[in-house]
């Protein structure tokens, strides 16, 4: 699919896609408790048995220190990403990221994890990603990421986690 990235200086940037003839927009926005029932979808969709349960999702989209963003195409919420900042601690988490699987492979991920990273302010950013999903683990070393750590056991099927950090300055 064709996709061409337009900067609006008022605005912000936008991705057209050409999809049958015509041009879909696709937006990185604030999520809000409004969000909350197309944020348990998608994580659902997503993470399937990993998904967070709702009181979770329902404190993401609540605490106010946590940056939350959505991707939207068409008024339908097809990604999101959160990031929760410990400035104390000089790091921030990429808490959680995901895009529908029909909707991967676009750049929208990588999108939402740079909007994030603007939003937050420590030196340092981690995420965890699991150990057999190569596809995240590469958007995440060609974003300068690094392999930290391995947590064993972290998801509910047994698999490790692998805790990739990113250093940068501020």
């Amino acid at each position: 699919m064709p996709l061409s990235t337009f900067y609006f200086p008022w605005f912000g940037t936008i991705n057209l896609i050409l999809k049958d003839r015509y041009y879909k927009f696709m937006e990185i926005l604030p999520a809000s408790l409004l969000d909350l029932g197309a944020l348990n979808k998608l994580e659902h969709i997503c993470f399937d048995r990993d998904a967070w349960p709702f009181l979770d999702l329902l404190a993401v989209l609540t605490y106010a220190d946590v940056i939350r963003l959505k991707a939207v195409e068409d008024g339908q919420m097809i990604g999101f990403v959160a990031g929760d900042p410990h400035p104390s601690q000089g790091f921030s988490w990429i808490a959680t990221i995901g895009v529908l699987p029909e909707y991967r492979r676009r750049g929208i991920g990588r999108r939402l994890l740079l909007a994030c990273e603007a939003l937050l302010t420590t030196p340092r950013i981690r995420l965890s990603v699991r150990a057999s999903n190569s596809g995240a683990i590469r958007l995440y070393e060609q974003e300068g990421y690094v392999r930290a750590e391995v947590w064993q056991a972290y998801y509910n099927d047994g698999e490790a986690a692998l805790i990739m950090e990113k250093e940068r300055e501020i």
